[in-house]
């Protein structure tokens, strides 16, 4: 299980803390949905619990025991953003292969073109880039997804595709999943539960 503890986080020059005092818990398999108005710490609150962030105050814990500090990170962020989330000198045969070996049939069915391999992100649309972030973030390590406003930014068509294979790797392969969004209509489609996000 994913945990976050009492988990608290104040910006520097800020008179008050984005987080206070959050608590939330993410069962392996289990597709949990967060709420809550913008500006309220949603994307830190992502950034925390896969590790981008350390918490100030309280604790984030995978299995009774903090993320690791070193090497593949079983907790994967899929940000709104997937041009801020890979190099931009590297190609995508090497971004899709930094995790590891990705499944032939897991590309395919994200729709990722063998004749992309050897482009750079910025030749790549961004629902493309999206996609190759999510083939990347699917790797044999990793047992939780945190998606932040993932595909928010993306036609219908390449949301479907990408939650559709979202949803059969979390039931296939037991992997938890944290979806931030601002749609309702998405959250009750594809959450089992969820979660809103109101701090003081």
């Amino acid at each position: 299980m994913l945990e976050a503890k009492n988990v608290c986080y104040l910006y520097e020059n800020s008179s008050s803390p984005v987080l206070r005092d959050i608590n939330l818990h993410i069962r392996p398999g289990e597709v949990v949905g967060l709420s809550g108005p913008s500006g309220r710490g949603k994307t830190t609150l992502c950034r925390l619990i896969s590790g981008h962030l350390p918490a100030q105050r309280g604790e984030v814990r995978l299995a009774g025991k903090p993320l690791p500090a070193k090497g593949a990170c079983p907790v994967q962020l899929l940000p709104q953003h997937p041009e801020l989330a890979v190099n931009p000198r590297w190609k995508i045969s090497r971004i899709i292969s930094e995790s590891g070996t990705v499944k032939h049939d897991l590309l395919e069915r994200l729709h990722i073109k063998d004749s992309w391999m050897d482009r750079y992100p910025h030749e790549l649309s961004g629902g493309e880039l999206q996609r190759v972030c999510v083939a990347r973030s699917l790797a044999p390590y990793t047992q939780y997804i945190i998606a932040d406003e993932t595909t928010s930014m993306l036609d219908a068509m390449t949301q479907a595709r990408i939650w559709g294979t979202l949803l059969d790797e979390a039931k296939t392969g037991k992997i938890g999943i944290l979806v931030v969004s601002h749609d309702q209509g998405l959250l009750e489609k594809v959450c089992n539960r969820t979660l809103s996000l109101f701090t003081d």
